[in-house]
């Protein structure tokens, strides 16, 4: 079992491993994979109209998507597929251009996949669902919807000379165009009527989603594989808890001798020793995270970007009672000639617990580390299949 194997490679600390096991599995094995589906635009675009007939069904029909002609959908709604295994779509309230966002960008990110439905023309709505979708490594379809509306209009506007396929290309062009100028890599533009499945490009939609649906599923499980690994992460901190109190406790002594800024240096040398360990536990020291780096195809950097652990200012800040007790063991020498037993006790007693409360913050930031490397590791991984 894939999930087995990434499992027991997570546990080892060896990130690499874990997302090369997954991806060397073939397509099929993915076919039981659950996918969520959202389908997103503006207000009054008609996602619920597309839901519907992307499930067969009118509206009024059990289980159909709610419709009217004012927006219907105030949160999001899932609907299992009838024929597609493992495949739920969801309608997603609309989002608005001018007064905000009913749907934050924090909570796509529990969608797999993504349809943007449109009406008319490409809004700045549009534009910064590509973004948002773009910002997570996902994929997505632009569905152009009420495309039997837009016939209709230019036939109207010119009823001589008038030729549909001149007009359908002319829409689908302006679309792809917009796409690209947003920086979207083959933009798969479908221009469909909702209320006749048959026509347009509703059967293309159709093929492709069904041509697509193995890849999306097997992108839909690399990109749950950062959860999926926190089980195994919770059980290596729970080892990696109990060599806590060793290093905190020889923090505390070495900051009761009476030398003006032991106390610091001896908390941040065993802060730093004690992280190098969770690093090369999890899988996140330097030949890891370079051998992890080689094989998905980014900089050693990118990953450490998303590694808070890393950040020494926030350490700083925790230390600055050994800062002001060394202060005080300079005082106590210098200007009262006597042993500095104030400041010891100012720089060593608090150093322990201190210490203690870092290395465990340290020991959660380096488990969480670990998910936000995988999860950095794994966005825009694969090439959608054309």
């Amino acid at each position: 079992m894939a999930m087995e194997e990434f499992q027991v490679a997570i546990h080892q600390g060896k990130l690499s491993d874990a997302i090369s096991v997954v991806q060397a599995k073939p397509l099929q094995y993915f076919s039981n994979t659950p996918i969520n589906v959202a389908v997103v635009g503006e207000p009054g675009s008609g996602k619920s109209s597309f839901v519907n007939s992307m499930l067969g069904k009118q509206p009024g029909d059990p289980g159909a998507a709610e419709t009217g002609i004012q927006a219907t959908t105030t949160k999001a709604k899932d609907y299992p597929h009838p024929t597609l295994p493992q495949v739920i779509l969801w309608d997603l309230p609309g989002r608005e251009e001018s007064f905000g966002s009913r749907t934050n960008p924090e909570d796509l990110k529990c969608y797999d996949f993504f349809i943007i439905v449109g009406y008319q023309r490409f809004r700045t709505i549009h534009a910064e669902l590509v973004h948002d979708i773009q910002a997570m490594g996902k994929r997505f379809y632009f569905v152009r919807a009420k495309t039997d509306l837009d016939v209709e209009a230019s036939r109207r506007r010119q009823p001589s000379g008038y030729d549909d396929r001149t007009v359908l290309q002319r829409i689908k062009e302006d679309c792809v165009t917009c796409l690209l100028n947003e920086n979207v890599i083959d933009p798969q533009v479908f221009l469909v009527s909702n209320w006749d499945p048959q026509s347009f490009d509703f059967p293309i939609l159709w093929e492709k989603l069904n041509n697509d649906l193995l890849w999306l599923k097997r992108q839909a499980f690399i990109f749950s594989l950062p959860s999926l690994s926190a089980p195994v992460l919770e059980n290596k901190q729970a080892t990696m808890k109990g060599k806590i109190l060793l290093p905190a406790l020889y923090s505390g002594v070495l900051g009761l001798l009476p030398l003006p800024g032991i106390s610091f240096a001896a908390a941040m040398f065993f802060f730093v020793r004690f992280r190098n360990q969770c690093y090369q536990f999890f899988g996140l020291d330097v030949p890891s995270l370079t051998a992890l780096a080689r094989d998905v195809g980014k900089p050693v950097a990118a990953l450490q970007a998303v590694m808070t652990s890393r950040k020494l200012m926030p350490l700083i800040l925790w230390r600055l009672p050994d800062l002001l007790g060394a202060v005080l063991i300079m005082m106590e020498i210098c200007w009262w000639q006597r042993y500095p037993y104030a400041g010891s006790l100012l720089a060593g007693v608090p150093s322990f617990f201190t210490s203690y409360y870092m290395l465990h913050r340290c020991l959660a930031a380096v488990a969480k580390d670990t998910q936000n490397v995988l999860s950095r590791a794994l966005e825009g991984k694969e090439k959608m299949p054309i």
